[in-house]
């Protein structure tokens, strides 16, 4: 059974429809990703199985059981975490409080200060800035402590909506290079993304949106040879028409 489930969702904000039905899952120690552009539907949907945003229709599955209708909190305390686009770290407060903020829900000092050990041994880079003010890391060194907060909860699955916005190219492969680390850990993680060739090369299954409904899906490489994918993230059509599907 996969960690995460999602069936027919769909979002709408007031009479405006941003999701239309997909379906996705998520299993242990795996990359699953949702490729599109700009307002294709990914960050509704993450905030919808995130529980910051009530899906209209379809169900939620977690670890077997349908939690559709519950609260961000409990969401995130029952072991599913998302990682805002833009990173959203407190740039005021050092590396380590950013760390400790991420950790508050379990009230074991003992346990916090494991976790964040364990932070530091993936994220090395974390260790020597952990007395550094948040606001004055680079994008990357941001994105790695977005990480590194999210991991704190000690999650089962973690959603990440474009890890990889605004970053250098060398960047971009460190970021995917800590995504594929943190899923060799078994974490199961659901990315979505608008640069497909280097997410690819971390995920094991693809779907693309566009306008809030699935046109592609299948494994990375099917994905990746697709002819069209590079047309469907410009918004248009893949396969000539809606629904199009490569298994």
């Amino acid at each position: 059974m996969p960690l995460l489930e999602v069936t027919d969702l769909h979002v709408r904000y007031g009479g405006a429809v941003a999701v239309r039905g997909i379906d996705l899952h998520v299993d242990q120690g795996e990359v699953a990703l949702m490729l599109g552009a700009n307002g294709a539907g990914k960050t509704s949907s993450l905030r919808a199985i995130a529980g910051q945003l009530r899906q209209s229709k379809g169900s939620i599955g977690w670890n077997g059981t349908d939690i559709s209708a519950w609260p961000s909190f409990r969401v995130s305390r029952a072991g599913l975490v998302m990682v805002p686009e833009g990173r959203k770290v407190f740039a005021p407060l050092s590396v380590a409080e950013n760390l400790e903020v991420g950790g508050f829900t379990n009230r074991s000092r003992k346990r916090r200060l494991e976790l964040i050990d364990q932070v530091y041994a993936m994220f090395p880079l974390l260790k020597d800035r952990k007395d550094q003010a948040a606001g004055f890391l680079s994008g990357g060194e941001q994105q790695m402590l977005a990480f590194g907060r999210a991991l704190m909860a000690e999650p089962k699955v973690i959603l990440m909506d474009e890890p990889s916005m605004g970053l250098s190219p060398a960047m971009v492969d460190t970021v995917m290079g800590a995504i594929g680390e943190m899923a060799g850990t078994g974490l199961g993680i659901l990315l979505a993304e608008q640069n497909a060739m280097a997410a690819l090369q971390v995920a094991r299954r693809a779907i693309v949106l566009e306008r809030g409904s699935i046109v592609l899906t299948g494994s990375a490489d099917q994905v990746r040879h697709h002819p069209d994918v590079v047309t469907a993230f410009l918004g248009e059509r893949v396969a000539g028409k809606p629904g199009a599907r490569d298994t």
